[in-house]
């Protein structure tokens, strides 16, 4: 039996968290993010950009009143990528 190579995108840990989080809710802002992970702004900010330029997420940026908001959101190519990933990871949790 061969185990498929895992998407090096999500194999990151809080890259992950940041798609195991989104996948469950329509939109997510940052700092819901940020507190979820126990990620760093600086860190969660780079990882979303790599989430983000590979098409899995969706970054919204708007300002509520004069305090800038980000959103994110998972992409139809964002969650077939999660899904393949938590399918390939049960092929290497079976005996």
């Amino acid at each position: 039996m061969g185990f498929n190579q895992l998407d090096p995108l999500l194999h990151s840990q809080l890259r992950l968290a940041v798609m195991s989080l989104l996948i469950s809710v329509e939109t997510a802002d940052f700092v819901f993010i940020k507190e979820q992970t126990e990620s760093t702004a600086g860190n969660l900010s780079v990882q979303l950009d790599k989430l983000s330029t590979a098409g899995y997420i969706e970054i919204i940026k708007q300002f509520e009143g004069k305090k800038p908001k980000t959103t994110c959101k998972i992409t139809p190519k964002g969650v077939d990528a999660f899904d393949t990933y938590v399918k390939e990871i049960q092929q290497y949790l079976k005996p």
